[in-house]
């Protein structure tokens, strides 16, 4: 850069000696005499010497000789110890800049050896949990024959669970998920290979949307690439009876059942005691529901819909966050109805883009304790202002992932001869059938053993409604690890 800048150097030099020579005749120099100190200066960085005689043939300037040694003298006299500290400054930047550049690859490569020990450590647990299922009798999986490797296009599959047992739907070695079950039994009838078994980024494997512990699936879609030819009656025999998989459809091949996906639908099925008045006294067996009480719970229920900012409905999200605001398209409330143990029972349907952790059990929970009066509607519009408020979380027995949406997918794929709309219509008597049998009746049954609700309902006057103490400078520093388990859809 400095090489570059010689010809400005001699450029302003000449005007400095030009202004220095009318000075030593009685004129008035029309630039202070720091300018053209300062530029021979640079001159001597560059060049480490003044070479006066060549910058006087670069220009027109008439000089006597005793002139230019006098100024020669003075500048390097003056400039010397100024030069000498600059180059030195120089070598050290240097030599600074060669050791940053060997400490920034001894970091990269130690980045690269941590990501080997992960992959491998994480291939080790995968293989030691289908050692413990051999062990505890489940059939040795056959080697892998070579002649079983067919082409695999992409699909979607439809999926109904009760996760009432399970640890949630993603795969995490050591526990019992609804991936992992899915997985042996797609293996079993080599719909996957073992490679994509253990690692299922190899089959393009995607879910709509993570369901969280306990929490059940109605409409679950997953992508991933199968044979052209499976049989979903053989799969479902290998899978639990809570388990099943309804439909298997061809997608296109960049279709991802996350991203193509536009909305989600929830359920939270609950007794309507939960929403009666706390300062009365009420029969779990004999509460029933009236019109007024009703029309309180889906106004409250409205005030959700539109574009907010649900930063007080998850963990650890600054309102400041533009993640923290989602679309809630639609938040309704059914007609009551009794269940078979004699129970009243409403389901609360909310539709929306897309939902962060636990945002949908702090929306039933505060709508509960709004409805019961153990706070007023005001909380609910400061809560979705900057404020951190303390907000009670309802239980997530009730909790369903109803539907997932491909409405674009649909209407730019669906009649194009070749693809099939993600609408599932033909089995939606299945489905129904299903989610009454194992999806519903788990819930009935469940609330009327254990009351969860009930005890649930005794800690509401526990929570504040107002301004938590936690420190918000821990929040925002815990922010990005909190954001691992933020994504969306990990109701």
């Amino acid at each position: 850069k400095l090489q570059s800048a010689i010809p400005h150097v001699f450029t302003y030099a000449t005007h400095a000696l030009t202004f220095h020579h009318c000075s030593l005749k009685g004129a008035e120099p029309r630039t202070p005499s720091v300018i053209w100190e300062l530029n021979i200066k640079v001159m001597l960085i560059v060049n480490r010497t003044v070479n006066f005689t060549k910058l006087i043939a670069a220009t027109n300037i008439t000089l006597s000789l005793p002139l230019c040694r006098t100024l020669t003298t003075s500048l390097q006299q003056q400039t010397k110890g100024f030069a000498a500290t600059m180059s030195e400054a120089l070598d050290k930047l240097d030599q600074q800049q060669a050791q940053n550049k060997v400490e920034s690859a001894a970091v990269a490569e130690q980045l690269k050896d941590t990501k080997r020990q992960k992959r491998e450590l994480k291939r080790r647990k995968w293989v030691d949990w289908k050692t413990q299922d051999e062990l505890a009798g489940d059939t040795k999986r056959p080697a892998f024959d070579p002649a079983d490797r067919v082409k695999r296009k992409k699909c979607a599959i439809l999926l109904s669970y009760c996760g009432a047992k399970y640890f949630g739907m993603q795969r995490n070695p050591g526990m019992q998920t609804i991936e992992e079950e899915l997985f042996k039994a797609m293996l079993k009838h080599k719909w996957i290979t073992e490679e994509s078994f253990e690692a299922a980024q190899a089959a393009c494997f995607q879910r709509a949307a993570r369901t969280d512990k306990g929490v059940s699936a109605a409409r679950q879609v997953c992508s991933i690439k199968l044979p052209d030819s499976v049989d979903i009656k053989s799969i479902n025999e290998d899978l639990p009876e809570e388990i099943r998989v309804f439909g298997v459809e061809r997608v296109t091949k960049g279709f991802n059942a996350k991203d193509q996906c536009n909305a989600r639908t929830y359920t939270y099925t609950l007794p309507s005691i939960a929403f009666a008045d706390s300062t009365e006294k009420h029969d779990f067996e004999s509460y029933r529901t009236d019109a007024a009480h009703l029309q309180k719970i889906r106004d409250v229920l409205q005030l959700y819909e539109g574009t907010k900012n649900f930063h007080n409905f998850t963990s650890r999200k600054n309102f400041l966050d533009p993640s923290a605001k989602r679309f809630i398209m639609s938040f309704t409330c059914s007609d009551p109805f009794i269940t078979p143990q004699g129970l009243e029972f409403l389901t609360l349907k909310v539709k929306g883009q897309s939902f962060m952790l636990h945002q949908i059990r702090k929306m039933v929970g505060l709508a509960i304790a709004i409805a019961r009066g153990n706070t007023a509607v005001a909380t609910l519009e400061r809560a979705l202002a900057e404020e951190r408020l303390d907000l009670p979380m309802a239980p997530g027995l009730g909790l369903v992932l109803d539907t997932v949406h491909y409405e674009r997918y649909n209407e730019r794929y669906g009649s194009d001869g070749i693809h099939e709309p993600l609408t599932w219509a033909k089995q939606e008597d299945e489905i129904k059938d299903f989610i009454e049998r194992y999806i519903y009746a788990n819930i009935y049954e469940t609330e009327h053993k254990e009351r969860s609700m009930l005890e649930w309902l005794e800690t509401l006057p526990l929570h504040s409604y107002d301004a938590r103490r936690d420190d918000m400078q821990t929040t925002t520093d815990n922010e990005g690890s909190a954001n691992k388990r933020n994504d969306d859809d990990d109701e």
